[in-house]
């Protein structure tokens, strides 16, 4: 069984602290959602994940874009770079960079649900009618071309997972989004530039384009519910939050 081979102690460098488990859930308005899937390097697929996780085969990367016209920190930009994999026998994606233009909203998403974001790079995200276009300064630029409609119900979201320093110990937090879609589309992603090292790894090799959507509606971020030990298999390390002792 294949898992994951980074160091625990490395990954939790600079992790964001949660304080204490949100008790209700954040709604997110006027969203305009892009993802975006890339095969990566079968080399490398082991080495970004924390040994809890099992690598998928084969190795893929994922882009995901928000761009929010109301939440309750304001307006804001977000993109997230995560390695998919397995906890478990589920889907998951495991972040391992993220970029956000509001630094509220970047604090919040931290003291929520553990994104680890940057702050001081520009975000943009431009939706035409023949091409839609994600842009994070010198880290990324990312085109999904050609859209055809999809009906809404067609798309669905793994699980995100963010290490982070929680009331349980040193976790992996599950954030799991419920998207309420009006519109969806698929398209063809081209990855025109991509600074691994901006996004946490220089590991991230992304090759072959697998796939793209683009959708708008609405994203509601559920309270954490399970978190996992980084350094055990899932059977074993997951926990219901608040249900370990403090360290551990």
């Amino acid at each position: 069984m294949l898992t994951g081979t980074a160091s625990v102690d490395d990954l939790a460098r600079g992790a964001p602290t949660i304080h204490r488990w949100l008790d209700e859930p954040v709604e997110l308005t006027d969203v305009e959602l892009v993802q975006a899937m890339f095969e990566i390097a079968g080399s490398s697929r082991q080495a970004v994940l924390p040994p809890a996780l099992h690598p998928t085969n084969p190795p893929t990367m994922v882009l995901q874009a928000w761009r929010c016209g109301a939440s309750p920190w304001g307006a804001f930009a977000m993109v997230h770079a995560r390695v998919q994999c397995r906890s478990g026998l589920r889907p998951r994606g495991f972040v391992v960079g993220a970029v956000c233009d509001n630094s509220d909203a970047a604090a919040g998403l931290a003291a929520g649900w553990g994104f680890r974001c940057a702050t001081d790079r520009h975000v943009g995200l431009a939706r035409h009618y023949d091409e839609t276009t994600v842009d994070v300064e010198g880290a990324l630029r990312l085109r999904c071309h050609d859209p055809e409609p999809l009906d809404p119900g067609d798309l669905s979201y793994s699980s995100t997972l963010n290490l982070a320093h929680t009331p349980n110990g040193v976790r992996l937090v599950q954030l799991d989004a419920s998207p309420e879609l009006t519109r969806a589309e698929r398209a063809r992603p081209m990855l025109e530039h991509f600074d691994a090292n901006a996004w946490g790894s220089p590991l991230l090799d992304a090759r072959h384009a697998v796939s793209s959507s683009i959708a708008v509606g609405r994203l509601t971020l559920a309270p954490v519910r399970y978190c996992c030990r980084p350094d055990t298999l899932a059977f074993d390390g997951t926990e219901t939050v608040g249900s370990a002792t403090p360290g551990s």
